[in-house]
């Protein structure tokens, strides 16, 4: 299997703020995704696309429009446990779960880092064996694809990106239905009085407990830190 170290590292670039220091590493990474060659030519045509799109765009216009794709609304969000546990209590949890996969691997995150942003997930994913990060990155091929469609449904350039990590991750991007983003004032808003703890990202009863993305046994997690 092809080594997919620097793409991974590359792929993570091209999601991160477009501040000038993001910008500046921009001219750098299509020359790494054609010396790995790890995608598809005509992945490596889309994502060459949108580097000289960001590279057209003045400062100030790309950092607006990034906040706009994925600030604003939880369809298009890339922290993944957004998507699986919402604001419910499951998610502090799992984000020491995968916190702690990641030290064992050596990898610890700055205060500013949070485990779940997707951005982090791939650095994670470059410093593991292909095949590892393969079947890590395809734990979370469900909440990509919701991602991937959500940009589809904006247009956004940056879907290229999501549908190039679902490739490493050895599946296809393809457009699924996604529900539609509250407004913000009602996704951010605080329940009732005595109406109890928030319930979004939690199964009701009777319904299946949504999965965490990272394994939970101690056989498993060695596996993903091998």
């Amino acid at each position: 299997m092809k080594n997919n170290r620097y793409t991974l590292r590359a792929l993570s670039q091209l999601l991160s703020y477009p501040d000038a220091a993001q910008r500046a590493q921009l001219p750098q990474l299509m020359p790494v995704l054609k010396e790995e060659d790890a995608l598809s030519a005509a992945r490596q045509a889309e994502l060459q696309t949108l580097v000289t799109h960001l590279q057209r765009l003045d400062s100030l216009d790309a950092e607006s429009r990034y906040v706009e794709t994925f600030d604003r609304g939880r369809a298009t969000c890339l922290h993944l446990f957004e998507h699986v546990h919402g604001d419910s209590r499951d998610r502090g949890p799992a984000m020491i779960d995968l916190t702690k996969t990641y030290e064992q691997s050596g990898l610890f995150l700055s205060p500013d880092e949070l485990p779940d942003h997707l951005c982090v997930v791939l650095e994670f994913a470059s410093t593991q064996p292909p095949e590892v990060a393969k079947s890590f990155l395809g734990e979370m091929a469900h909440i990509l694809n919701a991602i991937f469609s959500a940009l589809l449904k904006r247009e956004s350039p940056y879907a290229v990106v999501l549908a190039a990590v679902l490739e490493l991750a050895g599946h296809k991007a393809q457009a699924v239905q996604i529900v539609a983003d509250e407004p913000l004032d009602e996704s951010w808003s605080e329940p009732e009085a005595f109406d109890g703890c928030s319930t979004r990202g939690q199964a009701r009863p009777g319904e299946a407990q949504p999965v965490h993305i990272v394994r939970k046994t101690s056989t498993q997690t060695r596996g993903v830190a091998a």
